[in-house]
């Protein structure tokens, strides 16, 4: 494959690379998954994307049930859509719209110990490059200066350095995201 095209090709997944970065938020900042904390206010300063985390951190004797709207409304530990237990657990937020969780140690989700999460989509709609205007003259090249000569067999020459090089960014870059999250 010609190094322009494998460039070309590099440059593509590399654009695709941002949506690969996720946020991961701690439920209640430094507070954690506990009593006492407001967790509507925490929540309010927080943008939720799909591909995110929310790391719950909490002592023994709490846990996290992931639930729905009427269940987090009432308090309703019965019916969990998922479990967490063990102190520390990342949660990823897969899908667009409200996620609900709460703590099912008796009294404590009625004291407040609730969490609503409004997830957005995350963008995938590529920029869209402007096209630059073709002038309606071309500029003239001097007879004398002819155009310079192809680089000579086995050598790479200028473009070619160009092209390794922005595949290594690329590369780079790929990495750098897939370890961010």
């Amino acid at each position: 494959m010609k190094p322009a095209v494998v460039a070309v090709v590099m440059m593509v997944i590399a654009a695709v690379v941002p949506e690969a970065y996720c946020a991961n938020h701690t439920v209640g900042g430094s507070s954690g998954w506990a009593q006492g904390v407001n967790y509507m206010t925490w929540a309010s300063g927080e943008t939720f994307t799909v591909g995110d985390n929310l790391v719950f951190n909490y002592g023994p004797s709490h846990s996290v049930e992931q639930v729905s709207q009427s269940d987090y409304n009432s308090c309703n530990t019965g019916n969990a859509i998922q479990t967490y237990t063990g102190g520390s657990n990342s949660v990823p937020l897969s899908t667009a719209g409200t996620e609900y969780f709460i703590c099912p140690t008796p009294g404590h989700c009625q004291g407040g110990m609730k969490l609503a999460v409004n997830v957005v989509a995350s963008s995938t709609t590529p920029s869209t490059p402007t096209t630059p205007s073709t002038p309606t003259t071309s500029p003239s090249t001097p007879a004398s200066s002819p155009p310079p000569p192809p680089p000579s067999s086995g050598s790479i020459g200028s473009r070619g350095n160009l092209n390794i090089l922005l595949i290594g960014a690329s590369v780079l870059a790929a990495a750098v995201a897939r370890v961010m999250c």
